[in-house]
């Protein structure tokens, strides 16, 4: 394990493997270099880039530190940027697309970027998310529940049907998630404003200058694929292309060519 210490004194975990362009990978929400797809998605990417996999603040191996914004968020990914040699391409996956997308709308030295799945709702196809969401999760965090933090975000967040959210605390994952739980509210906070059903604010991602290729998957529910797409126009240039056959849990083996020949060209 490396570390890079970030702009308010947390640690940030990361790993480096492979030789090329650096290529940074941004997990979404509970996930890290110990427990998603990041991991292997790297192992498929490694022949071709550097590639560098981290623990978003409060997962797996990095620090944290109070108090939280979005902003730090997108320190953190700078200090990676600034240790892979000052530019890198970059790739995130839900809620990781949507801080990689403030990260480039912020200036970041991007060479190239990638987003799947930004899950926003911007249609009725399926109820926005509530308005007291974030200060649920805030509330169940502060209180010690974890449980109830994952439920809120697996039920009301990515709808996810409740049979299997009663069934996932009985697998062997389920304490994993729960030591992530906390950081369900930074992943909120980086949806505020952008679930609740309505057309996407003109111009949030004015400030994007780098290449976009802006991905979704061609069996994700309709309302994920509706948000992609408005996302891949309102984000200046961006190329949309969708991954056939795939969902919101991508198959690394299925996005890896595309990732390989966007960032290779």
């Amino acid at each position: 394990m490396s570390t890079v210490t970030s702009q308010d004194g947390t640690t940030i975990a990361y790993t480096r493997t492979g030789s090329g362009p650096a290529v940074i990978l941004v997990d979404g929400a509970m996930c890290h270099r110990g427990f998603g797809p990041a991991t292997p998605l790297a192992a498929e990417l490694a022949p071709h880039f550097t590639v560098y996999t981290y623990d978003r603040r409060g997962r797996g191996e990095s620090t944290d530190t109070a108090p939280f914004s979005v902003a730090r968020e997108v320190e953190d990914l700078a200090a990676l940027i600034k240790e892979a040699g000052g530019t890198a391409h970059v790739y995130g996956i839900s809620s990781g697309a949507a801080l990689a997308l403030e990260a480039a709308n912020a200036g970041l030295p991007i060479t190239k970027l990638a987003v799947y799945e930004f899950p926003l709702v911007v249609d009725d196809t399926r109820p926005p998310v509530p308005a007291d969401y974030a200060r649920r999760l805030e509330t169940a965090i502060a209180a010690g529940r974890p449980g109830t933090a994952i439920k809120t975000f697996m039920r009301e967040g990515v709808r996810v049907p409740a049979p299997v959210v009663f069934m996932m605390q009985f697998m062997p994952a389920w304490p994993k998630l729960k030591k992530v739980a906390p950081t369900l509210r930074y992943d909120a906070a980086l949806f505020d404003g952008l679930h609740d059903g309505t057309p996407l604010p003109e111009g949030r991602w004015a400030g994007v200058t780098t290449p976009a290729l802006v991905m979704d998957g061609g069996k994700s529910p309709a309302w994920i694929r509706n948000g992609v797409a408005a996302l891949a126009k309102a984000v200046p240039g961006a190329e949309h292309r969708t991954i056939e056959g795939q969902t919101h849990m991508l198959k690394p083996k299925a996005v890896a060519p595309v990732l390989v020949e966007y960032f290779a060209s």
